[in-house]
């Protein structure tokens, strides 16, 4: 069989998703490949069954940092049965269906490349006049002697684990490890976090780190830092880790959460002229990798979130169509769900210090607002806000606090559009609410910048 479409879509996670979806939407003809299930890692294995995890026992101890509040129980088969029913317990027929519905041919093989405008789903020959590639990333798994032969697990065990281990040791230092272990603490495993940075969030500004440090071990979290996994080995009660400084680890489990790599081999990609691409495939400013192929969401390399994989499948499929426009990834929210949150965008004064950027920065502490006392007896955290020097304009925010990641888009509008302090100052924003930080950082930055001497 041969079947001719408007797009081919290689990949039904959040990017490939984004696509097929309004390319259907606008009566085009789209055929959709998966070779799992659709709706990709993040609802499956990553974003949707991790914070559903995560939230039952934040509920908990939002409770004891309250007041007049006390303990609440978990129930670990409701939670675990719930967290089922947001993956639709791995089973994506009725995606199919709906999709099928659109009138999108669904494919649920192997994709391959042939060349310009030809892709073999299973046995069918499609062709078209536009490929888009949306394979997303695989994990990346550090080379440890011993740790294939013990076995471990990833982000996929761990979020669809059917009981709590007792013990756990969580090698790596980013985002997926500092939430998934402060969950795994909460839940009553002994978790023991073993990094090679010298501190969590090292790039950062210092108290992000610091802060969060407190918070990990305040849950239960071992801190290893500096530290490097040179041997894994089995034991009876589990796996014991040798580090590199001579000290061993043992747990029960072993989750690596290492990162991600873009998932490029195996899919013919060299027949399109593209090659080399270990690091992501290469894009315009308009999604496109080539004549008539187009790549959205990890497998670009451009930054492993979700949001931006949207965002790309948006643009994309406007380019498509005929609506060509422009990425621009200046604003991207970053978030990691830890307690508490931690969001950032655009450019921390660290960063602009690196890049030599011409920067002011004003930091708000929670403690002077009302509303983090609302939420517990004890505020935390703190909102940092980076303008130009010359023209105020917003450029960067870090956010440390909790619901952080629901406030911090007011910063990521402000950096996108060029809003400047002064403008900033004067939005009128709802009392009493974490983002009445915004206020008190921008009415220290509208300040006009000090003459400078003459030399």
């Amino acid at each position: 069989m041969d079947e001719h479409f408007d797009a081919v879509v290689i990949g039904a996670g959040a990017g490939g998703e984004s696509v097929a979806w309004r390319l259907a939407g606008r009566g085009k003809r789209v055929a959709l490949i998966e070779r799992s299930l659709i709706g990709g890692e993040c609802t499956y294995w990553a974003c949707i069954p991790s914070k559903t995890l995560l939230h039952p026992v934040g509920v908990r101890a939002e409770a004891r940092r309250g007041y007049g509040t006390g303990d609440v129980a978990i129930d670990w088969e409701a939670v675990s049965a719930y967290r089922d029913y947001m993956t639709r317990d791995w089973d994506d027929s009725r995606q199919v269906r709906e999709y099928q519905e659109m009138g999108v041919a669904v494919f649920k093989t192997e994709a391959r490349i042939e060349g310009p405008g030809v892709v073999i789903a299973g046995e069918t020959e499609l062709r078209t006049r536009n490929i888009v590639v949306a394979t997303g990333g695989d994990p990346f798994v550090p080379p440890i002697e011993g740790l294939a032969e013990s076995g471990h697990w990833g982000t996929h065990e761990v979020t669809s684990m059917k009981r709590v281990p007792e013990s756990v040791a969580v090698v790596g230092g980013g985002p997926a490890s500092i939430e998934l272990g402060q969950m795994l603490a909460r839940y009553g495993s002994a978790v023991a976090l073993i990094t090679r940075q010298s501190r969590l969030f090292a790039n950062e500004d210092i108290r992000v780190g610091d802060m969060l440090a407190d918070a990990l071990e305040a849950d239960g979290v071992g801190l290893r830092f500096g530290a490097q996994v040179r041997r894994v080995s089995r034991t009876a009660g589990g796996k014991r880790l040798e580090l590199d400084d001579g000290s061993t680890v043992e747990a029960a489990e072993l989750l690596v959460a290492t990162g991600k790599r873009a998932r490029v081999s195996g899919y013919g990609l060299e027949t399109l002229g593209i090659e080399n691409a270990e690091r992501g495939i290469p894009i315009d400013e308009h999604g496109r990798a080539g004549e008539g192929v187009w790549a959205v969401g990890d497998v670009t390399g451009v930054a492993m979130l979700t949001h931006v994989a949207k965002y790309q499948g948006r643009l994309v499929a406007d380019g498509i169509v005929g609506e060509e426009r422009t990425l621009d990834y200046r604003a991207v929210p970053r978030v990691v769900f830890s307690d508490p949150e931690i969001a950032f965008v655009g450019v921390s004064a660290e960063e602009a210090a690196r890049k030599e950027m011409d920067v002011v920065a004003s930091t708000v502490e929670m403690s002077s607002l009302g509303r983090p006392y609302i939420q517990e007896r004890d505020a935390r955290g703190f909102l940092t806000l980076v303008a130009d020097a010359n023209t105020r304009a917003i450029v960067g925010a870090t956010a440390v606090a909790p619901l952080s990641g629901e406030w911090i888009h007011l910063a990521a509008l402000a950096v996108r559009e060029g809003i400047s302090a002064e403008s900033l100052f004067e939005t009128i924003i709802q009392f009493p609410t974490y983002s009445e930080a915004y206020i008190s950082a921008a009415e220290e930055l509208r300040r006009p910048p000090s003459p400078r001497r003459r030399s």
